[in-house]
């Protein structure tokens, strides 16, 4: 049996990151291992601080690597290094739980080596839990469905927010869609950023029905791309920028300028190739903590959507029901299933 290789340590932002395991591999088609990560992170690493600052960071972790089994840990580990910065946050459940929160590359590289590929922050900062500074769209590609479709949605997204007075920021998911992150005030509650991202969705879906669907239920969506507006939902994640995702090559969910969009690659964006792309070109999302955008003109199309009969759109399975949501059952099913009191008692709300 060959011989255990010892730890090595790595020394970042002045602290001292121990890496265990440092020759596990965790990506098979090239053979990167463990440390390769965590050197990846420091290669990238003031473009994957910037979607995570400051912001509650859910650990997804794959301790044998991107094709083995995961699990997320909401609450940071009691054993850890005492530099490492944690918030309190509390969940629709009622529930709260205290997670990381990287203030430096450091704490992104001791997630790494908790085997942890990707980071999954939440779109508050610490000084304000309740109030949401991007809105989030998240295309996702159902079976069959092309990447040239997934560009395309991207890019009618783009048309879209700046019809409405805003810009977001594109990236590759580091899987099957694509991500544009929209810098906004932290002015509205996760409610209201999850209604203007529903609007959003929707006339996206207007303009290019065969293409695009906002429909919750999949037998809804057919073979086309869902913007899914309930990742603007409280406790709902997704992958930052530079995140390496779990599959055999690595893919990074990889900030894009809006005129690499339409000839982008997934396959391309790779732990081994984004670390030079980020040292010749920098980082296209540079700008993105730069501004922050109204979202009144996108609620103002939400409440003429509501106004003309659009209303509510089904929620997460684990949320409580809310006020005017349709019956949380997918259409297929609906008629076989009686209405309850509270689902009654929604129906109620959306017609007063």
């Amino acid at each position: 049996m060959p011989a255990k290789v010892p730890p090595v340590t790595v020394e970042v932002d002045g602290h001292t990151v121990t890496v265990s395991n440092p020759d596990k591999v965790f990506f098979s088609t090239r053979g990167e291992t463990k440390l390769d990560l965590v050197k990846y992170y420091l290669a990238v690493g003031p473009g994957a601080l910037r979607g995570v600052y400051n912001r509650p960071t859910v650990l997804k972790r794959f301790p044998h690597g991107a094709e083995g089994e995961f699990f997320y840990q909401k609450r940071v580990p009691g054993k850890r290094p005492e530099w490492i910065e944690t918030v309190t946050v509390s969940f629709p459940s009622g529930r709260s739980a205290e997670e990381l929160c990287p203030v430096d590359v450091a704490h992104i590289a001791w997630a790494a080596n908790l085997g942890c590929l990707d980071l999954n922050p939440w779109p508050v900062r610490r000084d304000d839990l309740d109030h949401p500074d991007e809105l989030r769209v998240d295309l996702d590609p159902q079976p069959g469905v092309s990447y040239d479709s997934v560009r395309r949605v991207a890019l009618e997204s783009r048309v879209v927010l700046a019809e409405h007075g805003l810009e977001g920021f594109p990236k590759t998911s580091g899987s099957r869609g694509m991500h544009v992150n929209v810098p906004i005030e932290p002015r509205w509650d996760f409610t209201e950023v999850r209604r203007a991202a529903l609007a959003l969705a929707r006339a996206v879906e207007r303009t290019m029905p065969d293409v695009a669907t906002s429909q919750w239920w999949k037998e809804q969506r057919g073979e086309r791309v869902f913007i899914d507006y309930n990742q603007n939902a409280r406790d709902r994640t997704v992958a930052s920028a530079y995140s390496v995702r779990a599959n055999p090559e690595g893919r990074v969910s990889c900030p894009l300028d809006w005129d690499e969009v339409p000839d982008a690659e997934p396959a391309d964006l790779t732990l081994a190739t984004v670390p030079a792309r980020f040292a010749v070109r920098g980082d296209p999302g540079a700008g993105l903590d730069d501004r922050r955008y109204d979202l009144t003109p996108l609620l103002e199309l939400a409440g003429r959507d509501e106004a003309g009969g659009l209303g509510d759109a089904p929620w997460p399975p684990h949320f409580a029901k809310q006020r005017g949501e349709p019956r949380r059952v997918a259409p297929g099913r609906a008629r076989d299933r009686p209405r309850s009191a509270e689902e009654a008692e929604g129906a109620g709300d959306l017609a007063q």
